[in-house]
């Protein structure tokens, strides 16, 4: 199940926010790690790891980097202050973490206060890869909303892995993080997606939320077996709880796989079988063939038929993004590549943003 080897490090190639990445020797080569200060300490050129070197064997994408198990030079750790939730529960990692609803935390009495979330907008995708441009797409059209990013633990658990995230709150687009379920590194831990939502709510004091999972998924080309189905769920989630759901459109033309062409299989389950609750869909404004296989793929689906459609033209969250200097890519593809992707998601962050405005009632 796991594949592990000794390794050194060789050096430090960059150190941020509890992430520290490396080139190690691992079986006579010098290849790429990942160390999480948090769960193993900070690393130091010469130091002896143990490494899980299974991603990497298996050539896989996700996940498919080096990780540090153990330092072997300094093996003891101490554990950060505060806090007696657990994530990573029961194994070797089992992080410890002061969560916003536990009973020492300072946000206690304002989540034990919780009455509903009035109706906030709480956007829900199916990839890491939406973040950016659905928070430029809020930002363009209610600049000064206050905009929570809620990462679950359907993809990367750890927070510091997000390159997106890190550039999304340096240009302003996100201004918290929150993490739920066994995610860990946010401004403020939740325990799960629900509480993660009052969370949003009641300690960030965000005006919308955004749900999406971390860095890296899982699909298996079967109808039910992919992380993102939690997309349903989130919408759920944001309807029992008084939010304002608005859900993203997964859609590409560039994909070479064909379940995920037109709008992916990925959407077409999460939003019409798992989710329950109507939510608000931002459907991007195409062209010719684009658009008729798009509307088409929303009929047969099923998705028309559940939720309330809006065409909305992604194109303002595209362009600041390249006033901002922020690249997004997917799947290794960047916008010139697969720009009804970036489109897709960018105007559902127009429409959680004219939402916030009172534009859409």
């Amino acid at each position: 199940m796991i594949r592990s080897r000794r390794g050194k490090v060789l050096a430090i190639r960059e150190q941020r926010d509890g992430l520290t990445r490396l080139v190690v020797d691992v079986e006579g080569r010098s290849e790429a790690a990942v160390n999480f200060d948090a769960l193993t300490g900070e690393p130091a050129v010469g130091d002896d790891v143990l490494l899980n070197t299974t991603a990497v064997h298996l050539g896989l994408g996700t996940g498919g980097e080096h990780f540090v198990m153990a330092n072997l030079s300094r093996p003891e750790v101490d554990v950060s202050e505060g806090g007696h939730i657990m994530k990573l529960r029961y194994t070797p990692c089992q992080v410890k973490v002061p969560a916003a609803e536990e009973s020492a935390s300072p946000h206690r009495e304002a989540i034990a206060a919780f009455a509903g979330l009035d109706g906030m907008v709480v956007v829900a995708g199916s990839l890491h890869s939406m973040l950016a441009p659905i928070a430029a797409g809020i930002r363009a059209e209610a600049p000064e909303a206050g905009v929570a990013y809620i990462m679950t633990d359907a993809g990367a658990l750890p927070l510091a892995l997000s390159d997106t995230v890190r550039a999304a709150r340096s240009k302003g687009l996100v201004q918290s993080t929150i993490t739920g379920g066994h995610a860990f590194g946010g401004d403020y831990e939740a325990v799960t997606l629900h509480s993660g939502l009052v969370v949003a709510k009641q300690a960030a004091r965000a005006d919308a939320a955004i749900v999406l999972m971390g860095p890296g998924g899982v699909g298996t080309g079967t109808t039910y077996g992919f992380t993102g189905i939690e997309q349903g769920e989130a919408i759920n989630a944001a309807h029992c709880l008084g939010g304002r759901p608005v859900a993203v459109l997964r859609v590409s033309f560039a994909d070479p796989r064909p379940r995920h062409r037109g709008i992916s299989h990925h959407t077409r389950t999460a939003l019409g079988t798992v989710a329950m609750a109507p939510a608000d869909v931002a459907v991007p404004v195409l062209q010719g063939d684009a658009r008729q296989t798009i509307w088409n793929d929303l009929r047969q689906s099923g998705i028309a038929a559940k939720h309330a459609l809006h065409e909305i033209d992604g194109e303002l969250a595209l362009r600041l993004l390249d006033e901002l200097g922020i690249e997004p890519r997917t799947m290794g593809r960047g916008v010139a590549e697969d720009r009804e992707f970036f489109l897709a998601a960018g105007s559902a962050g127009v429409l959680a943003g004219r939402m916030l405005k009172g534009d859409m009632q």
